[in-house]
């Protein structure tokens, strides 16, 4: 199979050229040529399989210049139990009579990121092997938050890659910065940026289209690479959780094979319901696709009128992983939308640079709005549903908090009862400020010390790695002005 550049589909790559680039030199995001498909026999199998093997049996789909044994080994160190600390990995829990939970924050970070980011590097890395790339892989990455920690984590010390991380200064929770200011290993980097996540993901976005800095790093024997949502290797891994869901779901009585599902994802760079909307046409049965934004509504307003207009204010929330005004992920929406119409995709990504917004056909927005219901949560609705979950026995953090509401709402305006699963993409440990005023308890000063009093208070057990931050040494203190992002990647490769 062959994936194509979204803004030039003349471009075509193997799988292992697409994973090792991350983005397309034209600028656009890569994507494969035709999407295989899933039968109902293939999915009844898959419902007695682990989750490993259920990963590498829907990667292979896709990957077709690696073996079954290949992924079947990346699938087993990626998500076995020094990993993760449930045997379900992506475990769903049943909060309501149609409603269920789908927990992807089960992975060493903490964060659903870890279901992408301990495969990537394998993948990565086995892509250098198979393209007889020789120079170093220069993995730059810009974070809202959770994608920092968890790139670092999977990629510390791998041999033939170093990585450098963006963080916004003053948008991330202190738990998520102190997990990345502490971060191990002697191939990474960490540097915070003064400005919102959307600054940082431009300015890397600028470094990767510099051809003068590719130059020089190329001489230097590097070449970047991206482990953002942007690297199909990101992506791909993403689409096994919500085929594995399904399978759960039949697994326990709750549906038979063709009952429609819904999805509800909280998102701001859009990939992580964009690998749902991938899974459903690879034949998983999914209804309705439920697109969940905080009060940086970007989303929300783009499906329900088919304006994307990043001209408004930044909002820095309680959910600061969603705190994007720039949603990536979503060019691969429109080259599905537009029938892979890569001129007009083009013309839409130039128009977002030159304007900061853009409006899609009639027809594009009318399959849009088949597919996807957008709808956000306020602070106060946040703050609210943290609470009515919890007084449920149920302990969930912010993010999570957005897509049950949004779902929710959702049931409120149409009356679609559907069986749905909501998506939970980080622990409440990481948000513990937020999540013990929720609950009713006040903060204590210290980030980490908040973690044992979350604990002592929900009677709900840390993830052992966020108790262990306590005491660990800072690493990095480094921070630079959005247009300085340049010197500090050329500083770090010298």
């Amino acid at each position: 199979m062959k994936y194509l550049s979204t803004r030039d589909k003349t471009l075509r790559f193997t799988a292992a050229e697409a994973i090792k680039m991350g983005l397309s030199r034209d600028g656009g995001l890569f994507t494969p040529e035709t999407f295989p498909t899933l039968t109902e026999e293939e999915m009844k199998s898959l419902c007695a399989m682990t989750y490993q093997q259920r990963a590498a049996y829907v990667m292979g789909k896709y990957l077709d210049d690696f073996t079954a044994e290949e992924l079947g080994d990346f699938a087993e160190k990626a998500y076995g139990p020094e990993k993760f600390d449930t045997p379900a990995v992506a475990p769903l829990r049943q909060v309501g009579g149609q409603t269920w939970c789908l927990e992807l924050w089960h992975g060493p970070t903490s964060a659903f990121k870890d279901m992408a980011l301990q495969m990537l590097p394998q993948l990565l890395t086995a892509s250098l092997r198979k393209t007889g790339e020789e120079k170093t892989a220069c993995i730059l990455v810009a974070t809202s938050g959770d994608t920092g920690k968890a790139a670092m984590e999977g990629f510390a010390d791998v041999p033939q890659t170093k990585i450098m991380v963006f963080y916004p200064k003053d948008g991330v929770s202190e738990i998520q910065k102190l997990q990345m200011v502490t971060q191990e290993g002697q191939n990474v980097g960490v540097c915070s940026v003064v400005g919102n996540f959307d600054d940082a993901q431009n300015g890397v976005k600028r470094i990767f289209s510099d051809v003068e800095i590719r130059e020089e790093l190329e001489k230097r024997g590097y070449f970047l690479s991206s482990a953002n949502s942007i690297n199909w290797g990101r992506i791909l891994p993403q689409v096994v959780y919500y085929v594995s869901a399904y399978c759960d779901l039949m697994n326990q009585g709750a549906i038979a094979f063709g009952d429609k599902v819904n999805y509800c994802v909280p998102t701001g760079n859009f990939g992580n319901i964009l690998a749902c909307y991938y899974a459903k046409k690879m034949g998983v049965p999914v209804g309705k696709l439920i697109c969940a934004s905080n009060c940086n509504d970007v989303l929300t307003d783009f499906i329900r009128t088919g304006v994307y207009d990043r001209n408004r204010p930044f909002h820095t929330t309680m959910s600061p992983s969603m705190d994007i005004l720039i949603s990536s992920n979503l060019e691969r929406m429109l080259f599905e939308l537009s029938g892979e119409d890569d001129g007009a995709v083009r013309g839409y990504m130039d128009q977002l640079k030159e304007t900061g917004r853009y409006e899609i056909s009639a027809e594009m927005k009318e399959k849009l709005q088949s597919l996807f219901y957008g709808g956000f949560a306020t602070e106060e609705d946040t703050t609210a549903t943290i609470t009515a979950l919890y007084a449920d026995g149920y302990l969930i953090d912010t993010h999570t908090a957005v897509a049950a509401k949004v779902l929710a709402d959702y049931r409120a305006e149409t009356g679609d009862d559907t069986v749905a699963v909501f998506a939970s993409t980080a622990s409440p440990y990481k948000f513990c400020d937020n999540v013990l005023k929720a609950i009713g308890e006040e903060p204590v000063t210290d980030s980490v010390a908040r973690i044992a009093q979350l604990e002592a208070a929900s009677g709900v057990k840390a993830p052992v790695r966020l108790s262990a931050l306590k005491g660990k040494t800072v690493r990095f203190d480094a921070v630079t002005e959005k247009d300085q992002m340049e010197c500090v990647v050329l500083n770090f490769l010298k």
